[in-house]
């Protein structure tokens, strides 16, 4: 196996780390139905989420006039919490993480779940050790990520080259453009893979295929 071609991986945690996609749309869906409002299927989920997340809730159709958005959201993140423990990491992840670990790889968590849960949800799968940080939000409203990732590349103190971003959405895309770093994003989360490959990304099939960067970042560079 080729060497792996970055120092660090910055990793998205829910729908990438995290597979909590399906639990997502069993929630809205609760929203919803208490609402008289049309459901969703996961396909549909896929198609409309996005961020920030008030514009999603747009799409599913309120209209924030009877009732504001904090409503709604922390209507929804109590539902989140109810069920947060009946979901799984995707398979392969664990396995991806110990093996770059183990060839000295580091690696955080940048998310737009809020800091306390998200650390309480990393310690529950025991994953906190492998972590030089946790970089939540400290509100559940998930507007975006782009300053705490900021300040998070200042702190790693690493250059834009050796950090990797890793997530599964078209924002996470917007990030890793934001601190200059490179991203690869994987299908089977939040968005679609055609909203993935249109942010130009590259995009994998599953989380086990970052093991293989290193030979198609050898290969690219035998190319050119």
């Amino acid at each position: 196996m080729s060497k792996f071609p970055y120092k660090h991986i910055m990793w998205d945690w829910n729908g990438t780390l995290l597979n909590d996609s399906h639990m997502a749309v069993m929630v809205i869906n609760e929203t919803l139905e208490k609402r008289n409002m049309p459901v969703i299927d996961h396909e549909h989920y896929q198609k409309i989420f996005g961020f920030p997340v008030i514009d999603y809730y747009r799409r599913l159709g309120f209209d924030f006039v009877d009732e504001s958005f904090e409503v709604v959201g922390t209507e929804f993140i109590d539902g989140y919490e109810k069920h947060k423990f009946d979901v799984d990491l995707h398979s392969g992840a664990r396995d991806v993480l110990s093996t770059l670990t183990g060839q000295g790889v580091s690696h955080s968590i940048l998310s737009a779940y809020k800091q306390n849960t998200l650390d309480e949800l990393v310690a529950h799968f025991g994953l906190t050790h492998q972590f030089t940080g946790i970089v939540g939000l400290d509100n559940h409203y998930a507007h975006s990520k782009v300053e705490n990732a900021v300040n998070w590349m200042q702190e790693l103190g690493l250059p834009t080259s050796e950090v990797l971003f890793v997530g599964d959405t078209a924002h996470d895309h917007e990030v890793a453009e934001a601190i200059g770093v490179d991203c690869v994003l994987i299908p089977g989360g939040h968005q679609t893979r055609e909203v993935l490959e249109n942010t130009g990304a590259r995009v994998l099939d599953d989380i086990a295929q970052i093991l293989e960067l290193g030979s198609i970042h050898s290969r690219a560079k035998r190319v050119t």
